[in-house]
């Protein structure tokens, strides 16, 4: 085992839909453990927005365009990094959507997209990489999650299913590799600051703030939001010699909401 058991030093980390949010910032955090970055984007334009706000951080990253729900073309890119930059060490299955549509007004379609991305790509990236790390004789992949995985929530029935279905991926994944000293984990983060979530912590035009961010406050042990940022150490954990023994795990890092019954109403 490495002197220091969290370096990442001389792996190779490939995050999918890296080019911002969260993904970017566990993108950061390995790369500052001692990993090199590889990530993909759906459009050429948004992998160079990634490629800048990496240099932007003195990070040297490689980025693809790639459609992680399609086989063939994550097939092709996994082989143009093995070529490119060498064997994936560490896939982050990051790239998620989510639709927030009242269940009886969703239609299948649209049903069927957001599992698409968020637990058939997972399938397919996973699928792609575990062969090399069989041969390299080690491996870590981690799926991110949510608290979704565990809870439900209005109009989020599509969200909730996937990443339900990803967390019983993670420990399958962990079951059939974990004699190939692969570790497949997953990480569930809880309500991140994100520009996404951004307009829900807005205050109000009287002053006060917006109903959604006191209900998440009033809900989190911690009292406050997630940043990105406290993505990163847990990912780095996952993905380092450190967790060599922990497989089929989901860390929550929700600040306390799943612990929790919440307040009693004043």
């Amino acid at each position: 085992m490495n002197g220091n058991m969290f370096s990442l030093e001389g792996k190779i980390a490939l995050v999918t839909g890296a080019s911002y949010g969260i993904g970017f910032a566990i993108a950061s955090a390995m790369n500052a453990a001692g990993a090199t970055i590889v990530f993909n984007d759906i459009s050429q334009d948004k992998v160079d927005m990634g490629l800048k706000a990496y240099a932007d951080k003195g990070i040297k990253a490689h980025g693809y365009v790639c459609d992680v729900t399609k086989e063939d073309q994550v097939q092709a890119m996994v082989k143009k990094i093995e070529e490119e930059v060498g064997v994936i060490d560490i896939l982050v299955n990051n790239a998620g959507i989510i639709k927030r549509i009242p269940m009886v007004e969703m239609t299948a379609e649209q049903f069927r997209q957001v599992v698409d991305v968020d637990l058939n790509a997972p399938f397919i990236v996973s699928k792609a990489v575990i062969p090399s790390m069989i041969k390299k004789g080690h491996g870590k992949i981690i799926n991110i999650c949510s608290m979704m995985s565990e809870l439900g929530r209005e109009t989020v029935s599509a969200y909730a299913a996937a990443k339900g279905g990803l967390k019983m991926l993670t420990k399958n994944i962990a079951s059939e590799y974990g004699e190939y000293n692969i570790q497949c984990n997953g990480i569930g983060p809880g309500y991140i600051a994100t520009p996404q979530t951004a307009p829900l912590r807005e205050k109000q035009p009287d002053g006060s703030m917006h109903p959604f961010d006191s209900f998440i406050r009033a809900k989190t042990p911690a009292g406050r939001w997630g940043e990105a940022e406290d993505l990163g150490g847990p990912a780095v954990f996952l993905a380092s010699d450190a967790s060599n023994f922990v497989n089929g795990h989901i860390l929550y890092v929700d600040g306390g909401i799943l612990a929790y019954i919440g307040k009693q109403p004043s």
